[in-house]
Parts: C-alpha cells; sequence; structure tokens
C-alpha cells in the first residue's frame, strides 16, 4: 500500500507516514535504543495535536530492534524539583494527547519496552507485541521514579503488586508474561507485528467515529465511577451514539443484509 508523510515538522527523533486514514508514528532513535528525550515528547504532542481531519487512527511502533528503552537519562542531570515537575508535566499532556485524542492508538511492541517506553505504550488503546518483546521498570534501581503516567495506567493494567514488584526488585517480564498479565491483546511472531498492528488500525478506521470515541473517552471513565453514575452515561452515552446519522446507516445496512455478519476468525 503507497504511503505518505503526515507531518512534516517532526524532529528527526521521530518519523511519520500515512496509509489510507491510519497514520503511523515511528519512534526514530534506533541507535539509542529509542530514547525518548524532551524533543521527541513535544513532537509525540504535536503530532497527536495536529493530526488532519482524514485520519481516523494512529499505528505507533518503534524503528530498529527496539519499541523503546525510555527516557533518555542524559536530560536528568542538573534538573531540580520544580523542573522535574515540569518535565513529568510534559510527558502528561503528550501521552494524554494520545489516551483521550482524536482518534484510536495501536502500538506494536517489540524488544525493549522500558520505563517511559513502557509508560507510552500504556496510553495506547490496543497493544501488539512481538514475541521479541520484553517489559521493565527499572526506576528503583536508578534512583528515580517513574514520570509518564506509569502510576496512574499501569496498575489498571497489571495492578499495583505487580508495578511494585517491577519497580522495586527490577523484574523483566517476556513478551508471553505481558500477554497473560493483560499489558497486552495481541501476540505474535517477531517480525509480524507491525501488518497486524496495521490491519487492526485499519479496522478501527472503518468504524463510526463517535463509536471510537465514545470507547476512548467515556468507556475508561464509566469504568472507574460508581455503578449508579455508571449506568447513568453509559445511557446518555448510547442515546448519542445512536442518534449520529452514520449509526443509522450502518444499522439500516444491516437489518438490509447489505452488511456482513459477526463471524469467528
Amino acid at each position: 500500500m503507497s504511503s505518505k508523510s503526515v507531518a512534516a515538522q517532526l524532529p528527526a527523533s521521530l518519523a511519520s507516514e500515512q496509509h489510507g486514514s491510519v497514520a503511523v508514528l515511528k519512534l526514530n532513535r534506533p541507535q539509542k535504543r529509542n530514547a525518548l528525550d524532551d524533543e521527541a515528547i513535544v513532537g509525540i504532542e504535536q503530532f497527536f495535536t495536529s493530526l488532519p481531519s482524514d485520519i481516523h487512527a494512529v499505528l505507533l511502533a518503534g524503528e530498529g530492534e527496539h519499541f523503546s528503552a525510555g527516557l533518555d537519562l542524559s536530560e536528568l542531570e542538573d534538573r531540580d524539583i520544580a523542573q522535574g515537575i515540569a518535565h513529568s508535566s510534559l510527558w502528561h499532556r503528550a501521552f494524554d494527547k494520545i489516551q483521550f485524542g482524536k482518534v484510536p492508538v495501536v502500538a506494536v511492541l517489540h524488544g525493549a519496552v522500558i520505563g517511559g517506553g513502557l509508560e507510552l505504550a500504556a496510553a495506547s488503546h490496543v497493544r501488539v507485541a512481538e514475541s521479541s518483546a520484553f517489559y521493565a521498570l527499572p526506576e528503583g534501581s536508578r534512583g528515580i521514579y517513574v514520570g509518564g503516567g506509569g502510576s496512574v495506567r499501569l496498575p489498571r493494567l497489571i495492578g499495583v503488586a505487580r508495578m511494585m514488584d517491577m519497580m522495586l526488585t527490577g523484574r523483566t517480564y517476556s513478551a508471553e508474561e505481558g500477554q497473560a498479565m493483560g499489558l497486552t491483546t495481541y501476540l505474535v511472531e517477531t517480525g509480524k507485528g507491525f501488518a497486524k498492528g496495521l490491519e487492526l488500525a485499519q479496522r478501527i478506521a472503518g468504524n463510526a467515529p463517535l463509536t471510537n470515541f465514545a470507547v476512548m473517552h467515556a468507556l475508561p471513565r464509566i469504568a472507574e465511577m460508581d455503578p449508579a453514575s455508571g449506568y447513568a452515561v453509559e445511557a446518555l452515552m448510547s442515546a448519542i451514539a445512536q442518534a449520529d446519522p452514520d449509526a443509522k446507516a450502518r444499522l439500516k445496512d444491516f437489518l438490509e443484509k447489505r452488511a456482513p455478519k459477526v463471524t469467528r476468525t
């Protein structure tokens, strides 16, 4: 499939292209195992903020042998407390643009998915792991603490106890273990992650935009509400989604047998 650039103003540490209605963003520092510096984080925020209207899903991946080894630790030198808070806030803003942004994001994980790289992956909506992927949070041994939203997102995926173990002991999980504990929802052979991720992103891009919005923005918030509040918001979101003209057209297609039925794949 032909591709074209999505954004020309990205830093050299990032690269983008477009495949139909799917935008691909790649971490592009393979010589540094795609370590994330401030320039890359600002670029990520700008990319997700300025997505064109014809983009309906994003595929996030890494060039080279690794997804991301996390924070570029060389940037921590001589940073005081106020600067540290501002730095963490930068990561929070950028990753919020992924989790609660314009379109769903599929992340393809391979090789090292460590520290800030794991925090970045956790902000996506669907995660595909290649069998080469491995996960770690080595902050404890380095005298630092997660700062990219990991304290909020990762316990919801793998549990507080498991995250504490990873940070305190430096424990590393394999791709298979990550799949078993819910960190990823797809596991493929090494080298096949991008194709699988693009397939999923294209499928997501074909959904009704309002339904995708509801899944991204309403579902995670409903899950944190008390049941009564959750039911109320669910009813409102359901009514809004089904009243959309796109939804009405899709339902009509299904009832008139112009749309495929759900089958086992």
